[in-house]
């Protein structure tokens, strides 16, 4: 049985984060600063129920802590350097070919 090394199975849990739009802008406005649940909903346009599926799947793979604070809790990215990987993903991204898009994955295949 063939077994992944841990990093790449750090690496293949930040890329399933990030497959989801709804949770790549989720990490982006927490790269920008720590919010609360109700805050990010409207800040996305969403439903918080919506929300609340996306911040359980990125606290599962160790992304985003959930801070209690007083009877609210406010959500965080787990490290401040994911806040500079996901600078580092866009700049990257941006400079190899802005134009490009991922076609549907079910359709081609890929991602």
């Amino acid at each position: 049985m063939l077994t992944i090394a841990p990093e790449i199975e750090v690496l293949a849990r930040f890329g399933r984060a990030l497959a989801d739009p709804i949770r790549c802008r989720l990490l982006l406005a927490l790269r920008e600063a720590p919010a609360h649940p109700s805050d990010l909903a409207d800040q996305l346009g969403i439903s918080r129920t919506r929300l609340s599926n996306h911040l359980a799947c990125l606290r599962d793979c160790g992304l985003v802590v959930a801070v209690p604070v007083g009877r609210r809790t406010r959500y965080e990215l787990a490290d401040p350097r994911l806040g500079h990987a996901l600078d580092d993903l866009r700049t990257a991204v941006v400079a190899v070919d802005a134009d490009r898009t991922c076609p549907d994955a079910q359709e081609k295949g890929c991602c």
